[in-house]
């Protein structure tokens, strides 16, 4: 029985009957958003038991295939999601029609994301790059800060409505991050004074441009190390499967790191090599 949950498990077809439910779960999800419904609720409401149960079954299905170490199934971060979003609807709270059982339902839409590569990518590096973008936010808390009170000062009296306290000064300058207002604020600014340009000038350049470049620079270098990791992923199972007491994803980041060197190296040789073989003919040649 688990060898047959294994293979079922591990076979394309069972990915894609998966996908096509969850696609039609989402379908049911939004119909059900219409008023009035009539008949064709309750075939709705039908259609969520049969989801439900399909996805239950899908579940043990999954954990079978581990066999006798049913534990392993836990050690994946999307088998746990997927575990606790399709747990969460025997809830006793969960029942009927309430708002926290249609946010659980939503979260089935979300499955997705296990079964496409590349969206699995982009989610490992949001989730990666999170200690970076802590730092990046507070690096932009500050600058937002300082930048709120020099607003305050030079027109908190002049123009109230947008600088008249700190709370107002901050919400202008976070929409101003859009850039849509920034024509309307130096026309004002100028009309103030034309040494207002080198306020908003630089709050442009730092804010807008120099930030918003860190924080793509973070998810860039996220990006690759989840891409690595995707590319490596079958060298070796566990957290720390050769007990070396570094983490099997940092072993496989070292490790795509030196084969890209390795490549490197190895189309420099390619190249002078090559030069040598050509300064080769080119003696045989004039010796002729």
């Amino acid at each position: 029985m688990f060898g047959c949950c294994a293979r079922l498990a591990a076979s394309r077809s069972f990915e894609i009957a998966i996908v096509v439910v969850i696609l039609a779960n989402g379908i049911v999800l939004g119909l059900e958003t219409y008023p009035d419904l009539g008949p064709a609720g309750t075939a709705l409401r039908a259609l969520e038991w049969g989801f439900r149960t399909v996805f239950v079954a899908e579940i043990t299905i999954r954990i079978l295939a581990y066999g006798r170490r049913p534990q392993d199934f836990f050690r994946h971060g999307w088998n746990v999601f997927d575990l606790l979003v399709i747990a969460a609807i025997f809830i006793p709270g969960l029942h009927g029609d309430s708002a926290l059982l249609r946010v659980v339902r939503v979260l089935r839409i979300v499955r997705l994301v296990r079964f496409s590569p590349g969206l699995r990518t982009i989610v490992a590096a949001l989730w990666r790059s999170l200690p970076g973008i802590g730092g990046f936010f507070a690096l932009a808390v500050v600058t937002l800060y300082v930048y709120g009170m020099a607003g305050w000062l030079i027109f908190g009296e002049v123009y109230p409505e947008q600088y008249g306290d700190i709370g107002r000064s901050l919400l202008t300058l976070f929409v101003l991050l859009s850039l849509e207002t920034l024509p309307d604020l130096i026309e004002q600014g100028m009309e103030f004074s034309p040494w207002t340009v080198l306020y908003y000038g630089s709050y442009v350049v730092i804010t807008v441009n120099l930030l918003l470049n860190i924080l793509i620079a973070v998810f860039v270098n996220s990006m690759e190390e989840a891409r690595r990791l995707e590319m490596t992923e079958g060298l070796g199972p566990g957290y720390d499967s050769d007990g070396d007491g570094v983490p099997d994803e940092v072993d496989r980041i070292a490790i795509s790191q030196r084969l890209d060197d390795l490549r490197t190296l190895i189309v420099e040789l390619e190249r002078e090599l090559r030069i040598d073989r050509d300064d080769g003919r080119l003696r045989r040649v004039g010796k002729e």
